[in-house]
């Protein structure tokens, strides 16, 4: 038996062996500091690479590159609900880290330095570096990543508090090292994001009114500055001289000319024959007749104008016309799905558009992600939790928009709408398509582009064939992006754009808890549980193949409750430019790439 001094001694001997074990234990477990992080899988670049495959290193740097941008503009803050932002603005900032184009979801640091992740992934920590500088010269410090983050939290865009929700705390370690704390361990794509945030300089805003639109000029640590502009017409990005970051990979090959000028046109036939005339160097088309048949001329055959489709492995997203359905009177599934038999997409392919898109059946196009199939018994077990909640056809049938052979002719289309319409309870009185109350059918379609008021006007032809009164109101693109952001509108033709690793934009898509958000992407306004259910499971997906099952899952939900009409895409870039760029030899898979392009000296 042991005395009680020995005893003491014991315990204490035992209590030291004990944390020198649980020491070990934990350097053992402690990440180890990387140069990225992948969403899934290991990363394509290791910690010595050079450049990206699509840069080239030795691109000379020089000129000056004139684009355009449609509207007007009113702020240079990007980040909240107010003013009409400038184009261009991402060029005067950097985020911790930035993504590869030719990767599905990898980030690689930027302002970061060194990027430690812990297995569970549960916190993670940017290590930055010392030489980082805005452009004032100030340098970037842990704190200022820490304003930024509780900024955009508190008052900026609705849209950062849901995106980074699942963040419990940002803290400061240091000066040069920032820790960021999840309240679980089931978001994987939460680390990553939180990497993409432009970082604010605490000196610059402390003081200023951050809600408030403003064309004062703001200080960032990117390859840009504001150099110059006239406001709502025209400004001007100078490639700052004394740019922090030059020198990373990253960065190589990138950011080349030294002056990018954006030209502001209200009207898109004035910008296009603008281009035509050399008053601006490169041109992204998104008209397929203008593509078909406005770029000729002079410049074209002499080849002084190049034009090129490059195509993209990108998911197209869905472009259709969106109901709002916080209007009663789009809230019946059987309305909405009857409008979508009024929209002819062949006639109007081939009369409009020379044959250019392919129909769009899923939202997730394009991608290896789009319910195509019937579900196979992977994803059954996904959906057999809300078999309930969900229309029975998402179980049994593969969703296809309507079709038609393309003659005009589509009286089949338009019978079926109105049995449809008579099941939600409308009929025709004479021609007008009714309610029980003796309401008609009426409502608005906003538009902000006259381009598309010819794709609009068919459409509008075959509702008025069913009783259905719709109407075209265009309006400046103020007063849309106004609108837009208080849901005042009753159908608009919109855009859900999509990504190789969808995570939590889908929540600020689709979840219920934005439907009232003003702002939010949510502009459906779909308030279904099962929808919720399988947003939070594509957020919580913990591999590659899961989250394939469970995007299609919820691609299947979506569409079986017809919240949109589906329109086309195009799976490639239709891009145009004066012959004075030099452009690498290798283009990323799922970008553009226009930053890697150079003045031709």
């Amino acid at each position: 038996m042991l005395s009680r001094t020995s005893k003491a001694l014991f315990q204490s001997l035992v209590g030291i062996a004990t944390l020198v074990i649980a020491g070990l234990s934990l350097a053992q477990n402690a990440p180890v500091p990387s140069h990225g992080i992948a969403m899934h899988g290991d990363l394509k670049y290791p910690a010595d690479f050079t450049h990206f495959d699509y840069a080239n290193p030795d691109a000379p740097k020089g000129g000056s590159v004139t684009r355009s941008a449609l509207g007007t503009f009113d702020s240079f803050n990007s980040f909240i609900v107010k003013g009409t932002e400038a184009d261009g603005l991402g060029l005067i900032y950097d985020s911790l880290t930035t993504q590869a184009q030719d990767e599905p979801f990898s980030e690689y640091g930027l302002l970061a330095k060194a990027i430690l992740l812990p297995e569970d992934r549960r916190w993670i920590e940017f290590e930055l570096h010392p030489e980082a500088r805005f452009s004032d010269g100030v340098a970037v410090t842990a704190a200022d990543v820490v304003y930024t983050f509780t900024l955009l939290r508190e008052q900026g865009s609705p849209f950062y508090k849901a995106y980074y929700a699942g963040i419990s705390k940002v803290e400061a370690l240091n000066e040069h090292r920032v820790r960021f704390e999840f309240g679980s361990d089931d978001n994987r794509e939460l680390p990553l994001i939180v990497g993409q945030v432009p970082i604010l300089p605490k000196h610059y805003w402390e003081g200023r009114d951050f809600t408030a639109p403003s064309l004062d000029i703001p200080v960032g640590s990117g390859p840009y500055t504001i150099e110059k502009f006239d406001p709502g017409r025209s400004l001007t990005y100078r490639r700052n001289p004394d740019y922090w970051g030059a020198g990373l990979a990253v960065n190589r090959g990138l950011y080349n000319f030294d002056r990018i000028t954006y030209d502001y046109y209200r009207d898109g036939t004035v910008a296009l024959e603008a281009f035509k005339a050399g008053q601006y160097d490169f041109r992204e088309e998104n008209s397929a007749k203008s593509w078909a048949t406005a770029y000729t001329g002079t410049p074209f055959d002499d080849g002084r104008i190049i034009k090129k489709t490059l195509p993209h492995q990108n998911p197209t997203g869905m472009q259709a016309f969106v109901m709002n359905t916080r209007r009663p009177l789009f809230s019946d599934a059987r309305v909405r799905e009857a409008l979508a038999y009024a929209f002819d997409f062949e006639w109007t392919n081939k009369n409009l558009f020379y044959g250019a898109y392919t129909r769009s059946h899923s939202f997730f196009s394009n991608s290896e992600m789009a319910a195509t199939e019937l579900p196979t018994a992977a994803e059954l077990k996904i959906l057999e939790p809300i078999r309930d909640q969900v229309p029975p056809q998402v179980f049994s049938t593969v969703y296809r928009a309507p079709t038609s052979n393309g003659d005009g002719q589509i009286r089949d289309q338009l019978r079926r709408a109105l049995r449809l319409l008579r099941e939600a309870g409308w009929r025709l009185d004479d021609g007008v398509l009714k309610n029980a109350q003796g309401e008609t059918f009426s409502f608005e379609i906003l538009l902000v582009q006259k381009e598309f008021e010819r794709i609009v006007a068919p459409f509008i032809r075959n509702l008025e064939r069913m009783g259905i009164n719709a109407s075209i109101r265009i309006v400046d693109i103020s007063q849309y992006i106004n609108r837009i952001r208080q849901f005042d509108f009753d159908m608009i033709v919109s855009g859900f754009a999509e990504s190789n690793s969808p995570g939590n934009e889908q929540r600020d898509f689709w979840h219920s808890s934005m439907a009232d958000q003003p702002g939010s992407r949510n502009l459906i306004g779909i308030k279904n549980p099962a929808v919720d259910y399988l947003v939070e499971q594509i957020i919580q997906a913990p591999d590659r193949a899961q989250l394939v099952l469970r995007t299609r899952a919820l691609d299947r939900v979506l569409q079986w409750n017809h919240y949109v009409i589906p329109q086309f895409h195009i799976s490639a870039y239709r891009v145009a430019y004066w012959d004075k760029f030099g452009m690498p030899e290798q283009r990323p898979k799922y970008g553009l790439g226009f930053e890697t392009w150079w003045i031709k000296p």
